[in-house]
């Protein structure tokens, strides 16, 4: 039997631990050309997305949450000489979503939204990409209208849609 109760800050900061932040970033990674990378999901065939991933902690700055996602998920290094630090975008755009029912109990009890924030990432063409495997099985650059159609995420395709705009260029 635990001496722990209710209230006991270790337990507090332990159950804390063991649910995602609802609070994410989401990374359009693309080529000068316009080409987006996409991402299959290992777990779930055939969704296809850019790079995604919660916070680790609520002090986490959105860009360094954006850099190590992009860095975890696809071996791309933001900072390094190919991709230096000013390719990423911060576009201060937040997305509000209602978190998925297959990916709920992830989050704490009564979550059901999850803030999304969206930057972009220009990388040289023909930059490799090496994807975790437990995470992603598969990837793909495709020109941005075909990368907006293949997401399975609402949030994700809007982004990759913006993308021409968000950049100053033409459609």
């Amino acid at each position: 039997m635990s001496s722990l109760s209710p209230a006991s800050p270790v337990q507090t900061q332990a159950q804390t631990a063991v649910h995602k932040l609802p609070v994410s970033v989401l990374v359009v990674i693309h080529s000068p050309e316009l080409d987006v990378l996409l991402i299959e999901r290992a777990k779930q065939p055939g969704f296809w997305q850019s790079v995604t991933g919660s916070l680790d902690a609520l002090d986490e700055p959105l860009a360094a949450a954006a850099m190590r996602e992009v860095a975890e998920e696809t071996g791309i290094r933001v900072g390094a000489a190919a991709v230096p630090a000013t390719a990423l975008r911060d576009w201060h755009l937040a997305n509000v979503y209602d978190i998925y029912p297959v990916w709920r109990h992830r989050y704490a009890p009564g979550v059901w939204t999850n803030t999304e924030h969206v930057f972009s990432l220009e990388v040289p063409r023909g930059t490799p990409v090496a994807l975790a495997p437990r995470e992603h099985r598969a990837q793909q650059w495709l020109p941005w209208r075909e990368a907006a159609a293949r997401c399975f995420s609402a949030s994700n395709a809007e982004a990759i849609r913006q993308l021409p705009r968000r950049l100053g260029r033409q459609a």
